[in-house]
């Protein structure tokens, strides 16, 4: 297909005749079949509703075949307009726009739906086993002409895949405003997102897949390693030498799929338990995973040798994790770390697979007796558990992933929680076991301001990558000279990773790079970027963005504000606050989501994409918006008390002088202690 031909089918839309029935590729990943959980009236409207984006011609076959997809998988993907072009990260200048803001966002978009980088690509699922970009392929294609056809006047509102419409705006406002799964609260359970989503009418945006920023398992595989280093330091007084240390998880998929690499940038031997024979096949093809065993007692011949070597390599173990943690639990094997990321926020809908039977037996019970399935799950859950806290008797430091692990196995009644509720620490704190925002990411991280910055050359060239690490490791390196104790070692592990990062071979899709910076660092950063894009010294916009796992993109009170004890972490006022003030303050793109991480019900988040392309409103807007995308958070996190963040706030009002936050004043304990 020439260019011209590609740019004219996007500007083109929906098909004015139809397009050839799609063969259903079984070389690819598949969503999981949906629960049937529709009644026939509703099954009716759910075709009704598709029908919407097709004229009346079309609708006597449609109605048929979408009746039959619903039937067949749960759900109304509208495979026959899937496109017959490779989607992927293209240079900006393929796509066909009359803003270049619009261009940047359809490269962007692209990146999600890569074949390289999307878990279920012909379902329009990003990561998370139901991370959705759009409900169906009428979606993309209305979206994408919208794209291609908007000017900086106006802006594309899209209400969870569906475009509603261009309206007119100004060049100051967001070009897309996004939201995916709002939902009434009452309306939010597990089984309300299975019905409305079969609807057409909401859907799961995850974190960056609904946002369109996501980068492949590069952002994962950096917040992993920061967080492996750290948890290295907790149990080595603060040494992160994890050499001959062993690290064991679960996961090969979309964002789990990180965990190997990691590990290995950080030094560890890495053991990861996969279900699905084809997460595990792409990941050990990638590079990511070194080596794969099905036979436990050879996998842990091999981790022996591991051990005695130092070596930093990643094992994978084709097969159930509850399996690998119950062989380990019986041997005595000594493991250092472990943790979780089966995808607990989906765990009845094929995020977690029961023990005892294969994957493909595993499948057909979620399709064909879900109450089975679920009961099947929950009583691997409590095996896990109990396994996991014979290790943990032993040495072993175990942390909650923040994917819900502690949650679903909790409910399922696994022996995880404490006597009593810790109340002197706050409120919620009942497990054995804290997640690693609140024993790692959230004191040493998020509470200094330090959270997942990225961006990506949206050239695709990696020249201009390679100059953009080079610019941020000069921007950090002068940060570091100058900055106080209390944050050198998150600039001084940042450095070294952006160092290493060519080496790594981190890019999967768009030219992209992720690091862990404070407001400073991001606003400095992305400073330099425009500066360099004005002096022809990079060749093409660069956007930035962040994931939702951030200091301020986040309320999730079992994971992003775990750390937080003052009893606001079951509040949303953070997330939503950041959503609309990155929106007035310069934001290309904002996103605001119900879910991600741990589940629909549980976490409102947010994120945003900044195009930057040289000029000084791109100046002017960045150092407006990263300023309040951090601080808002660390301004929230100080009034609940957290040092650190408190720190990170009173240093920002010295240098700030239009900056005025409310602090906390601390209570004598011993004042409470005589009132009850």
């Amino acid at each position: 297909m020439t260019s011209k031909e590609f740019q004219k089918i996007i500007k083109h839309g929906i098909p004015d005749k139809l397009p050839g029935v799609r063969t259903y590729d079984v070389t690819l990943n598949h969503a999981p079949k949906r629960k049937d959980i529709l009644s026939h009236e509703e099954k009716k409207l759910a075709v009704k509703n598709a029908l919407r984006y097709f004229p009346k011609k079309f609708h006597a076959v449609l109605a048929k075949e979408f009746a039959e997809e619903l039937k067949t998988y749960g759900r109304i993907y509208m495979y026959r307009f899937r496109p017959d072009y490779k989607i992927y990260a293209r240079p900006i200048g393929e796509y066909p726009f009359k803003s270049k803001q619009a261009g940047a966002i359809m490269h962007m978009l692209s990146n999600n739906l890569d074949y390289a980088v999307a878990q279920h690509p012909h379902e329009l699922i990003t990561y998370g086993g139901n991370g959705a970009v759009f409900q169906n392929w009428a979606q993309y294609l209305l979206t994408m002409k919208y794209l291609a056809t908007m000017t900086d006047e106006q802006t594309l509102v899209m209400y969870s895949g569906h475009p509603l419409g261009i309206f007119p705006s100004h060049k100051d406002a967001p070009r897309i405003v996004v939201t995916n799964g709002m939902m009434i609260p009452n309306y939010s359970k597990q089984d309300d997102w299975e019905k409305f989503n079969a609807l057409g009418v909401t859907q799961y945006g995850q974190m960056t897949a609904g946002s369109f920023m996501y980068i492949g398992p590069q952002g994962i595989v950096h917040g992993t390693t920061i967080t492996i280093l750290n948890a290295g330091r907790k149990i080595s007084k603060g040494e992160p030498d994890l050499a001959g240390k062993v690290f064991v998880s679960s996961g090969l998929g979309g964002m789990s799929g990180a965990q190997p690499k990691a590990a290995v940038i950080a030094g560890a031997i890495a053991v990861i338990a996969e279900i699905n024979p084809k997460a595990t096949h792409t990941r050990h093809s990638q590079g990511w995973v070194d080596e794969v065993f099905s036979d436990l007692d050879k996998l842990i011949a091999r981790i022996d040798i591991a051990r005695n070597k130092k070596e930093a390599v990643s094992l994978a173990y084709q097969g159930n994790i509850v399996d690998l943690w119950e062989k380990f639990a019986e041997k005595n094997i000594k493991i250092e770390l472990g943790s979780d990321q089966t995808s607990l926020h989906n765990p009845f809908a094929g995020g977690y697979y029961p023990a005892g039977i294969s994957f493909e037996e595993g499948k057909k019970m979620l399709a064909e007796n879900p109450a089975q399935f679920k009961t099947e799950v929950q009583k691997s859950l409590v095996r896990q558990v109990t396994a996991i806290n014979k290790l943990v008797s032993q040495g072993m430091y175990f942390f909650d992933y923040g994917n819900a692990f502690l949650l679903e196995a909790g409910r399922a009644g696994a022996d995880l929680f404490l006597p009593s509720l810790v109340l002197g620490e706050g409120l919620g704190v009942r497990y054995k076991y804290l997640s690693y925002v609140q024993d790692i990411m959230g004191p040493m991280c998020f509470d200094f301001g330090f959270g997942p910055f990225r961006w990506v050359c949206t050239s695709a060239d990696p020249k201009d990558l390679e100059t953009t690490d080079k610019i941020a490791i000069k921007v950090l390196e002068t940060i570091y000279k100058k900055a106080p104790e209390e944050i050198k070692q998150q600039l001084a592990d940042n450095i070294h990773w952006i160092k290493e990062a060519q080496k790594n071979k981190l890019v999967v899709g768009s030219r992209a790079r992720i690091l862990y910076a404070d407001a400073e660092g991001r606003i400095k950063i992305a400073k330099a970027f425009n500066d360099a894009i004005r002096k022809k010294k990079i060749s093409a916009p660069v956007v930035l963005g962040r994931d939702h796992h951030d200091v301020s993109g986040t309320d999730s009170p079992f994971r992003e504000t775990a750390n937080i004890y003052d009893g606001s972490q079951f509040t949303a006022d953070m997330a939503v606050q950041n959503f609309v003030g990155d929106a007035f303050r310069g934001a290309t793109w904002v996103s605001l989501h119900n879910g991600g991480g741990v589940g629909w019900g549980e976490v409102i988040n947010g994120g945003f994409g900044l195009v930057l392309d040289g000029t000084k409103d791109s100046e002017r807007r960045l150092k407006s918006m990263l300023f309040w995308d951090v601080n808002n958070g660390i301004a929230r996190r100080s009034w609940a008390r957290n040092k650190e963040a408190i720190f990170a706030i009173e240093r920002e009002m010295k240098r700030t002088k239009n900056l005025k936050v409310t602090l906390p004043n601390t209570v004598d304990e011993k004042i409470l202690d005589t009132l009850l």
